[in-house]
């Protein structure tokens, strides 16, 4: 079946969140409850959150969603904080419209440019991977931030 997509999120996004990031086996329970956070925050306060998402849904479920906005104190960069695809799902091009569609909606908003950063733990490699094959180049590379040996990678992609 065919994904639909939809910007806002619902009450029960943030369960199915949830079961998507802890799927994966790439987050310790402290980074997945922040990924829930982020969508109970968006459903608190609505656009005044700075948090802008994107799911994706199938057969009755969610498969992947992307949350991004405004990077505070800048103007015209946005952060994507969060592209997730159920396991099941991933190699289907469903990250790449998740990208697509952030993307889009940034420079909507005015976006010039946008960053993410991941991981230089070799668990993330196919994310990595993943962000050069749709058009991010790595800008910055910090070592030792999340931990000995875990570098912090930040790409950036003109919009």
């Amino acid at each position: 079946m065919e994904p639909t997509y939809r910007a806002e999120p619902l009450p029960e996004d943030a369960g199915s969140v949830r079961r998507i990031v802890d799927g994966t086996g790439f987050f310790r329970p402290d980074e997945t409850d922040v990924a829930v956070e982020l969508v109970e925050e968006r459903l608190a306060k609505g656009e005044r959150s700075g948090y802008h998402f994107w799911f994706a849904e199938a057969d009755g479920a969610l498969r992947g969603y992307v949350c991004f906005g405004p990077t505070p104190c800048t103007v015209g960069s946005f952060d994507l904080y969060w592209i997730v695809v159920d396991t099941a799902w991933q190699g289907a091009g469903l990250g790449r419209e998740l990208m697509r569609k952030a993307e889009e909606s940034a420079r909507e908003m005015g976006g010039r440019r946008i960053y993410v950063e991941t991981s230089g733990k070799d668990l993330y490699r196919s994310t990595r991977e993943f962000y050069l094959r749709v058009g991010y180049r790595e800008a910055a590379r910090l070592a030792d931030f999340y931990d000995v040996g875990d570098d912090k990678l930040i790409y950036e992609k003109t919009l």
